[in-house]
């Protein structure tokens, strides 16, 4: 008789969770509302329902999210409710640091393979090199079927507290002991900026975080003290990030006193504009030309968006994907996070880049943004128009049409994934440093004319074997120069570091060359610029 009531605990809680994520400060609007709270008590009765007589015990957890993943899914794409653990890896993305030994890793056969200490860190100060296995943490044996999470949680930890670890190296008869003390690692969002021609600098922007206009900032210097004059900027497969630091990144390359974006939603704090300030800058003198595609979103719109708006750099690639919707972080009680659209962002012409997404699940919303290079003229045709601050004709409706197309490199075949897949280049790369201990590594002997002996193309084939890679013999002789450029940039990564190996694997960039021969074209366009007077508005500058 009085498990009764106990079992109507459930849908009474699961109606008021409903209630406070509906809400947010609305609760008692819903309490008034006859509507709302009769749709309530009909999830409450058929939640009791399921409770009491489904065949099989029901898991309340996955009911009550499966209910909250079907209602936002009724509203946009990138409404959504993250669990506590991505919300946690979400926050460490974000704030651009975590706490652990400073490690790239691989899992493979029950041992966590260093593909790369990040340097700087403590497992790079203890000399922790690529290569090695770690086979245990804290003197016990690693799990069976190990996850990257269970790593995180084995090697990640309080700033200061201490993990040992045992590593298996190649050319060590014994296993070796390491006590690590953990440490802020940076979770970099410009980790790649370098001279890449004579006067051309080159940057790549990976995420949108709390560090990354700091970032910038220092990554352009560096450039300056090396004599860049122009600059590449690469948001290509940049999914996004924090508003705020779109701005950031445009406040350091368009001149002051521009409007970069502004937002409109339903609640008054939504709307917001923001404009460049008055800071110092020494790279609005200087032609751009920013690189995007298909992966490129949300916060890379706002920026490649912008340049093009106020004509300050020119825009080349493919379509970006078409996110223009504004997501407040919202942190619930138990740790787990609501990405609310509460905005929509509008580029300085007043375009709305978001793409359409009635009647489409959200397979088809991802897929629809890589099917074409560009859209089609007759799609273009039915987009409306808008004009950039020298006149120039841009698209709304459907991510960043670029100024230039530049179609994307072939894809790679099947023999090629697999042999980096089961990183066989790797393995190779770390035998070959174990073996050559009097090579000095540098730029030069891992340039374009490195090469291997008979015997070592031997070797390699024979760890492809090892590494259960098929390769035939007309595809080893035809990958022969994939096959030298990403074994060179595995030897780069162990000797010289990740940007030397991002160096050579964009060597063959189709769409990086090509963009290296717009300068001229981006020259005119900043000329066209200048000659634009800023727009007469009052300023109000957000931050």
């Amino acid at each position: 008789m009085t498990s009764a009531p106990r079992k109507r605990l459930g849908p009474l809680v699961a109606a008021m969770s409903l209630a406070l994520l509906l809400g947010f400060g609305m609760a008692r609007g819903l309490q008034a509302t006859d509507d709302l709270r009769s749709q309530l008590d009909l999830f409450s009765q058929v939640l009791f329902l399921v409770q009491q007589n489904y065949v099989d015990q029901p898991d309340n957890q996955k009911l009550i999210k499966g209910a909250i993943d079907g209602m936002l899914r009724t509203l946009d794409p990138h409404t959504v409710y993250l669990p506590p653990q991505r919300a946690e890896r979400m926050d460490e993305e974000f704030k651009g640091e975590y706490s652990g030994i400073g490690i790239q890793f691989d899992l493979r056969d029950n041992a966590i393979v260093v593909i790369s200490p990040l340097e700087g860190t403590p497992a790079y100060r203890l000399g922790i090199r690529a290569g090695d296995r770690i086979v245990e943490v804290d003197r016990k044996p690693l799990q069976k079927n190990l996850t990257n999470d269970d790593v995180f949680k084995l090697l990640r930890g309080v700033t200061g507290s201490t993990v040992e670890v045992t590593i298996v190296r190649e050319d060590e008869p014994e296993p070796l002991h390491f006590s690590i003390e953990r440490a802020k690692i940076p979770i970099e969002s410009v980790p790649y900026s370098y001279v890449i021609r004579p006067g051309i600098g080159y940057v790549r922007i990976i995420r949108f975080s709390q560090t990354t206009g700091e970032e910038l900032e220092k990554a352009l210097a560096k450039l300056h003290d090396q004599g860049m004059k122009q600059l590449v900027l690469d948001l290509r497969s940049n999914s996004g990030g924090l508003l705020s630091q779109a701005v950031e990144v445009l406040d350091q390359l368009v001149p002051s006193d521009r409007l970069l974006v502004y937002t409109r939603g339903r609640i008054p704090s939504a709307n917001a504009e923001y404009r460049s300030s008055d800071r110092p800058r020494n790279t609005t003198n200087e032609p751009v030309v920013a690189l995007i595609d298909h992966g490129s979103a949300s916060a890379s719109e706002i920026v490649a968006g912008a340049l093009q708006d106020l004509d300050r750099g020119l825009v080349a690639g493919t379509n970006s994907f078409g996110k223009g919707l504004v997501q407040n972080q919202l942190r619930l009680s138990d740790g787990s996070k609501l990405l609310l659209t509460i905005a929509k962002y509008y580029t300085p012409s007043g375009r709305l880049i978001q793409r359409d997404y009635s009647n489409k699940d959200m397979r088809d919303y991802q897929e629809e943004a890589y099917r074409d290079a560009v859209p089609t003229d007759s799609v273009l045709a039915t987009r409306p128009r808008f004009k950039t601050a020298a006149g120039r004709t841009v698209f709304g409706g459907g991510g960043i049409y670029p100024d230039v197309v530049l179609k994307e490199g072939g894809l790679l075949t099947r023999p090629q994934i697999e042999m980096i897949q089961k990183r066989a280049f790797f393995t190779f790369a770390t035998h070959y440093i174990a073996t050559h201990k009097d090579v000095k590594w540098s730029r030069e002997s891992l340039g374009r004319d490195f090469a291997l002996s008979d015997d070592e193309w031997a070797a390699l084939r024979k760890t492809m074997e090892e590494s259960k890679v098929a390769v035939t013999d007309s595809v080893w002789k035809a990958d022969r120069p994939f096959m030298v450029r990403q074994l060179r940039a595995d030897l780069a990564q162990a000797t010289l570091g990740s940007i030397e190996r991002y160096r050579i694997l964009e060597e063959d960039d189709p769409q990086l060359n090509a963009a290296l021969e717009l300068f001229p074209r981006a020259s005119k366009l900043m000329a066209l610029s200048a000659e634009t007077p800023a727009p007469k508005t009052t300023k109000r500058t957000v931050r």
